[in-house]
């Protein structure tokens, strides 16, 4: 999904290493790529599903063990 008119935001907590992710908002679903990689693939997160994945990363669900 390479639409020119969407607007793509980084973290305010990305490193200046370039290695995060990017997110860009449609109307039914939040859209996820790699921002050293943006004419690759995009992952799209339905609004529930969004909501559970942020609630998975705030509880530390997806922290790497003993990072």
């Amino acid at each position: 999904m390479q639409d020119t008119t969407l607007t793509w935001r980084k973290s305010s907590r990305s490193g200046a290493a370039g290695h995060c992710v990017e997110v860009a908002e449609v109307p039914a679903a939040v859209l996820v790529r790699d921002s050293k990689d943006a004419t690759g693939p995009v992952l799209s997160f339905g609004n529930a599903g969004w909501t559970g994945f942020i609630a998975g990363v705030r509880a530390g669900e997806f922290d790497r063990p003993g990072a």
